[in-house]
């Protein structure tokens, strides 16, 4: 009895074992992520809607992280944001020595250390007709506009520098037109 009981488990156990194959388990737990559809680069797609590459954002979001600038990037813009535009900085977070690093990096290279528009770049003839800002009636909503969306030869400033950095730039500009 004891023999047959032993062949019984002995046949019972090599059953089990030879027939589990380890490279084709019975089982899946995502199957799209063992075996997935091949799709073409740039081919139509059933995943949006009325056949659309993609989904637009719900109207009137914004990125996350981004302030909006209500005024324009033209002339009456300009004009607009030096006559009416107003720093929102407090006298406490106006940091006139993190106003100086950041013109000191991005700035003083064409409009100078002093502000007279004798910088490295103009002093090699690399640009010319850099104004000094004694010559120049600005505010800093004007200020803080050009920086935003820049100027005849200057570029903008918006990616490198966030709102608060450029209200700090435009309030040691005005400190250096003071000093002019």
């Amino acid at each position: 009895m004891k023999n047959i009981f032993k062949i019984a488990c002995l046949f019972g156990m090599t059953t089990l074992v030879s027939c589990h194959d380890k490279s084709a388990p019975n089982y899946q737990y995502f199957p799209n992520m063992y075996e997935s559809v091949g799709y073409e680069t740039y081919s139509e797609s059933a995943a949006f809607k009325d056949g659309k590459e993609g989904q637009l954002p719900v109207v009137g979001t914004i990125n996350r992280g981004f302030e909006p600038y209500e005024y324009e990037n033209s002339t009456a813009g300009y004009e607009l944001a030096k006559a009416n535009l107003k720093s929102p900085l407090d006298s406490i977070q106006k940091d006139i020595v993190k106003g100086q690093e950041l013109y000191e990096i991005y700035c003083i290279s064409c409009h100078g250390a002093a502000g007279n528009g004798k910088g490295k770049l103009v002093e090699r003839e690399k640009f010319l007709g850099v104004p000094s800002y004694a010559d120049r009636p600005i505010t800093e909503g004007s200020i803080f506009h050009v920086i935003t969306y820049g100027l005849n030869s200057m570029g903008s400033h918006a990616n490198q520098l966030d709102a608060k950095e450029r209200w700090l730039v435009a309030n040691y500009v005005l400190k250096l037109k003071s000093e002019l």
